[in-house]
């Protein structure tokens, strides 16, 4: 497992996950799964921004301005608030316009309606920035490492499961209304976060 998917998971799993299922008033399981896609998705759409030099620098500059890893501290309590507005602006930062996409995509493969599946891309996003961001601090990634270092995340997720990564990269070049064949993304997700589901 990629090292930045491995912290995720271990954040994320157990009662965290148990607290998000209770915020989207959804299944346990569709909630899981939902996750399981969310979570490579969001990498791998960060590995894609950050490939160019301005998306480096503007990453790179984000996290360091209001990501540093602080919301980690109190997970709990940032899951436990309403509010997804911050959440919402990274994903329209990061997806653009393949937002609607994306969702409609995880909606057909978790069970999760789509707004439920917005809802829950908007309380993941701020912890996989902070989460980012806090590997960049203690690791002293400039641009070109943070660029460096979600691309070797990306590649490490590609290589132990190829058949996710190519459904999430489908979905992310998508350019209708998220009708893709994810039929068996979540199934392939949950492979790879499975130390997730062992908790």
């Amino acid at each position: 497992m990629s090292t930045l998917l491995s912290m995720l998971t271990q954040q994320l799993g157990g009662d965290t996950m148990k607290k998000i299922s209770s915020q989207l008033g959804a299944d346990e399981n569709a909630t899981k799964g939902a996750i399981s896609a969310s979570l490579p998705l969001l990498i791998n759409a960060l590995s894609r921004n950050a490939s160019s030099d301005d998306g480096a620098n503007a990453l790179s500059s984000a996290l360091s301005r209001d990501h540093d890893g602080g919301i980690l501290d109190n997970l709990q309590g940032y899951l436990g608030k309403s509010d997804t507005s911050a959440g919402e602006g990274i994903l329209r930062h990061v997806l653009g316009g393949k937002q609607e996409v994306v969702q409609n995509g995880l909606s057909k493969s978790s069970g999760l309606d789509s707004s439920s599946v917005g809802k829950l891309m908007g309380m993941l996003a701020p912890v996989v920035m902070g989460t980012l961001g806090k590997v960049k601090k203690e690791k002293g990634l400039d641009n070109q490492g943070l660029a460096g270092f979600l691309g070797q995340e990306r590649q490490e997720m590609e290589s132990s499961e190829p058949k996710a990564m190519g459904f999430m990269s489908t979905l992310l070049d998508a350019d209708r209304d998220g009708d893709v064949d994810a039929s068996d993304m979540i199934k392939h997700g949950m492979s790879l976060v499975s130390k997730f589901f062992k908790k």
